[in-house]
């Protein structure tokens, strides 16, 4: 189970900037106070972070493993609905991505 945490500010890969030795949040959008577990969540399932093996900053916060795939089920669906077909963002995206993330929720909530 999760330890008590003070809330935490959290955004996804793309509003971060690094410049070797800072990071420094650029857009504030998604950044506002929430649960530690569910903005851990949502940094791994941003479609942003398709690429990046997220592991060691997981292993890093040891998030409630029961909680945490509840909270990137929660984030996988929400992206589904907005890339997938009719959603606003479906025209934003290449040829497949919709059904990527169609494979991505069924494995998550498979678990």
């Amino acid at each position: 189970m999760d330890r008590p945490h003070p809330p935490v500010r959290g955004s996804h890969l793309t509003n971060y900037l690094w410049d070797g030795a800072r990071i420094r949040i650029i857009d504030f959008e998604d950044a506002g106070l929430g649960d530690r577990t569910v903005k851990l969540a949502n940094l791994v399932e941003h479609l942003s972070g398709r690429e990046t093996d997220w592991t060691p900053l997981v292993r890093r916060f040891a998030p409630d493993p029961e909680r945490f795939r509840a909270a990137r089920c929660l984030w996988a669906g929400f992206w589904l609905t907005l890339i997938g077909p009719g959603g606003p963002s479906a025209h934003r995206n290449p040829p497949g991505t919709a059904e990527a993330q169609a494979e991505r929720v069924l494995r998550l909530v498979a678990g």
